[in-house]
């Protein structure tokens, strides 16, 4: 007598395919967030140095 082997199991079903042209929607770097902009349009002379001094790389010391 011969056993039917067990089913393997199914993973997730792949994402559907879509067709459309990626160049007519916005992505995530079309934006300004992200460019080294750091949020709040308010900055005073005195964040401004600070973010310069933090961000002065070592060989300018």
């Amino acid at each position: 007598m011969s056993t039917a082997p067990a089913p393997e199991p199914r993973g997730p079903k792949p994402a559907a395919l879509v067709f459309d042209d990626p160049l007519s929607q916005q992505s995530s770097d079309d934006t300004d967030r992200g460019w080294g902009e750091r949020p709040g349009g308010d900055s005073d002379s005195a964040a401004d140095l600070k973010r310069f001094l933090d961000e002065k790389p070592p060989h300018h010391i």
